[in-house]
């Protein structure tokens, strides 16, 4: 039997989406219903099960998985697509997306017999937070955990969760590895196994449905534990900020929704004052304009750097700093510009943009929340400027560095 046949968990029967194209036009092809059940979405504050299931088999749980596993293995750029295609349709179903494909970036850092027992379904989800906020204390044969981790986005409907924690050997944190101050390790263990709190009471992306979760005292073999400087593979999947890649897709796809919306809205309408349709209006043309302008300039800036990217790592190259930094800052001003693009087109609309019946009102809430992730906060701007001084960045992970 071969290594790929000893990896490969999937049968015949569970194949389904084989290649990019494929799962692409799907995620295309449900957005439209993913529109529809937006308000639904916001107001249950997670996504229901029938559109999990929707979801699910677009086969955007399984972009991540190789093709020595038997998968279709999207390249970053691919990644970022279909997520911009679910977001277009509802942004807590685009968001959650990109949480939840993890599974396979993770599973490349697992034992074997681990990954197939997590992925006997190749569309299982992962949902949960990496930052060690929880406490593992090592014990005969793994780990006794205890911890409340917030932002489980989509944790209600996955089949995995995974929690950051650090290590702890006789009630003392152990030191990492190359004099990191603490051994930073992820655990994973089935949903069931985890208390879920009830905290997601936002006004943004409120059906992400990230709320906290905890752990009392939950035993976790040591083989359902990793760290992010030990794949067992080489390619760009194994990269410590590969499953960071796809995250810009979600802002893309809000902006492009809000700027085909506002083009039809112009079709009929016509400035109150002077009576000139907004379609011959020096004002709206102009407003239209300078958007899909500052768009296409942040799309491409995340794809080309998506691909540098990826055929570096393909090539078995290390980034340069340079490289390194790029697709960082081009996530976050992802972030910044949808949220810019989106508040304008609200204030291009004007009164009737805030009421719920409109999806802008929805979309300026929901960029607005997401604007205060971590990958898209000031600190990212600040590591990515040190790192090519030369000086101290406060956040090194989300540029895929190792300490």
């Amino acid at each position: 039997m071969t290594v790929t046949e000893t990896l490969n968990p999937m049968t015949d029967e569970d194949r389904g989406p084989a290649t990019a194209a494929e799962i692409l036009a799907r995620a295309r092809a449900l957005a439209p219903l993913l529109r529809e059940r937006s308000e639904e979405i916001a107001r249950n504050r997670r996504l229901p099960e029938d559109v999990v299931q929707l979801v699910r088999d677009t086969g955007v749980f399984r972009i991540g998985m190789t093709k020595d596993w038997g998968g279709p293995e999207l390249t970053f750029a691919e990644q970022t697509e279909v997520i911009e295609a679910l977001s277009y349709g509802d942004p807590a179903a685009g968001w959650c997306a990109m949480i939840g494909m993890d599974t396979w970036i993770y599973a490349g850092y697992l034992d074997e017999t681990v990954v197939k027992e997590m992925l006997a379904n190749p569309d299982a989800i992962t949902a949960g937070l990496i930052f060690p906020v929880g406490r593992a204390e090592r014990v005969p044969g793994g780990y006794r955990v205890n911890g409340r981790w917030p932002f489980g986005s989509g944790i209600s409907h996955a089949d995995w969760v995974v929690g950051g924690c650090v290590v702890h050997s006789d009630g003392e944190p152990e030191p990492g590895a190359d004099g990191a101050p603490v051994n930073w390790r992820l655990i994973v263990a089935p949903r069931e196994q985890f208390e879920l709190v009830d905290t997601w009471h936002t006004t943004g992306l409120a059906g992400s449905g990230s709320m906290d979760y905890r752990a009392n005292d939950l035993f976790v073999p040591e083989e359902r534990s990793f760290d992010f400087t030990t794949p067992r593979g080489d390619g760009p999947l194994s990269a410590p900020d590969a499953f960071l890649g796809n995250v810009p897709g979600v802002p893309l796809g809000i902006a492009r929704a809000a700027l085909d919306h506002v083009r039809e809205l112009a079709a009929g309408k016509v400035e109150k004052g002077t009576g000139v349709p907004w379609a011959e209006s020096y004002r709206v043309q102009t407003a239209i304009g300078q958007a899909e302008m500052e768009l296409s300039a942040a799309r491409y800036a995340v794809y080309g750097t998506l691909d540098e990217l990826w055929d570096r790592l393909e090539a078995g190259q290390q980034p340069t700093p340079d490289q390194q930094v790029s697709s960082a800052l081009a996530r976050v001003n992802a972030f910044r510009t949808a949220r810019s693009i989106v508040t304008r087109l609200a204030d291009l609309v004007g009164t009737a943009s805030i009421y719920r019946s409109s999806p802008l009102d929805r979309w300026v809430r929901d960029l607005h929340t997401m604007c205060q992730h971590i990958l898209a906060q000031e600190q990212i701007v600040q590591s990515a400027g040190a790192h090519l001084l030369g000086g101290t960045p406060l956040a090194p992970f989300p540029l895929g560095l190792k300490g």
